[in-house]
């Protein structure tokens, strides 16, 4: 792996290695409730999660809409997580209940 040449991070006394990274590489996590107001919150959050990696307004609708079944169907009251992460060019959105199975989906991102 070469050593950085360029402006940043570098020095004539000092050499650092600078690994390639995506655009957007990131983990969201967070715990909600199981009631309206945390629903439109969570809709709201999809919507903006997904138009910041470049997603166009269907396939955002899409997400959401499968994302608003995995948490409301089946899996009974309660609180849950959800957690999305931008890895290696993919997204993965990922739902867990205590007591019941994990539900994920995962898509590759959108070409810039």
């Amino acid at each position: 792996m070469p050593t950085a040449s360029g402006r940043a991070c570098c020095s004539r006394a000092f050499h650092c290695r600078i690994l390639p990274l995506p655009d957007h590489e990131f983990l969201f996590a967070l715990e909600m409730a199981d009631d309206p107001d945390s629903s439109r919150m969570l809709d709201e959050l999809c919507a903006a999660v997904l138009g910041h990696v470049g997603y166009a307004p269907p396939a955002i609708a899409e997400v959401n809409r499968e994302l608003r079944a995995a948490i409301t169907q089946g899996n009974g009251p309660g609180r849950c997580g959800v957690r999305f992460v931008v890895h290696g060019g993919e997204l993965q959105i990922v739902v867990a209940r205590i007591g019941a199975s994990e539900w994920r989906t995962t898509r590759r991102l959108p070409n810039p």
